[in-house]
């Protein structure tokens, strides 16, 4: 299929109306078929249920052109089975995990000619969202949802691409000990916001949250994990309140069966920071984000920005994504 005519270089990290998205709707405790539609609009009740009480959670994940022309998308049952823990959590029906999967087929492969050019540097940004629909006043869950899936190419997650980010400790909480922080609810994002347009302001490029019980753990960012290196382990920090990102679960995997590398995923203490020679975010759409600064109320902690560690875990899993590196088995669903 003949792509569109972009100058895919030049992308950023913004929306761009593509041809198709899938629909489905829930009505009378049945899902229906779903169908692929040109209608980006969505209409609905002043007084429906994500507008009145935020019931909606939602997934993000990439589609690639890889290096044999084929047009592939990365690990996609995770995401179905992420978006089935959420839905669970904010009492939503859970969409089907073979259906998630199918309809992210569909829509990638109704929007083929937006998949960028392998090489390009861009992607094609996958998003699948759940919301309340019908109208709520008094406070409990919606009766009737909408399952909803759109694709947007896209560039780098952060201006100027792949470079050390600086990044400070918050002094505000992302989560709440035993509340939604482990499941991808857009409320969590809701309470960034706030914090990330501070951050900006101040002249940093993320917020670093610590566990809000005893604020002595590093948990996450308002969008990615957080990864370390020590030597030849890479450490991740273990907490209720993270979500579980599939980025990070996967390169927990090729840092230990491609790079020979030991794993911890445990508690990492706010003392610690200067022990790592190596740090970075990830998450579906950075990939790997090198840190070159952590600022904690004055005191800054370096890093090596895109050490050696953290390039080849970056190189090793573009290549997997990218068709360079041999996968492991069912890592990589081909759209066509």
């Amino acid at each position: 299929m003949e792509k569109k005519n972009i100058d895919w270089s030049s992308l950023g990290f913004g929306y761009v109306k593509t041809d198709k998205r899938f629909v489905s709707n829930y009505k009378n405790g049945a899902w229906d078929d779903g169908v692929l539609t040109d209608d980006a609009t969505i209409t609905m009740s002043e007084c429906a249920c994500v507008l009145q009480y935020a019931q909606t959670c939602f997934e993000g994940m990439k589609a690639y052109t890889a290096e044999d022309g084929r047009i592939v998308c990365f690990r996609p049952d995770l995401n179905a089975a992420r978006m089935a823990q959420s839905c669970e959590r904010l009492k939503m029906p859970v969409y089907p995990e073979d259906k998630f999967v199918d309809a992210v087929i569909q829509t990638v492969r109704a929007n083929a000619a937006w998949v960028p050019p392998f090489g390009s540097g861009a992607t094609l940004y996958i998003r699948p969202f759940m919301f309340g629909y019908d109208s709520i006043i008094g406070v409990k869950p919606a009766n009737e949802y909408q399952f909803r899936v759109f694709a947007t190419p896209v560039g780098p997650y952060f201006k100027g691409g792949v470079k050390p980010l600086t990044v400070r400790i918050s002094d505000l909480d992302r989560a709440a000990p035993r509340g939604t922080g482990h499941v991808k609810a857009g409320l969590n994002y809701a309470m960034s916001l706030y914090n990330i347009v501070d951050a900006h302001e101040k002249g940093y490029d993320e917020n670093v949250y610590v566990d809000s019980a005893t604020r002595t753990h590093i948990e996450e960012t308002g969008g990615a994990n957080v990864i370390f290196i020590k030597g030849n382990t890479l450490v991740t920090p273990k907490s209720d309140t993270i979500l579980p990102s599939i980025t990070r679960r996967s390169l927990v995997y090729v840092a230990k069966e491609y790079l020979g590398m030991e794993v911890e995923e445990r508690p990492v203490a706010l003392t610690e920071l200067g022990d790592f020679t190596e740090a970075g975010l990830c998450g579906t759409a950075a990939v790997i984000s090198p840190l070159g600064t952590i600022v904690d109320h004055g005191k800054e902690i370096h890093y090596a920005g895109m050490g050696p560690t953290i390039q080849k875990l970056y190189d090793t899993l573009t290549g997997i994504q990218m068709g360079r590196i041999e996968a492991p088995k069912g890592w990589i669903q081909v759209i066509e």
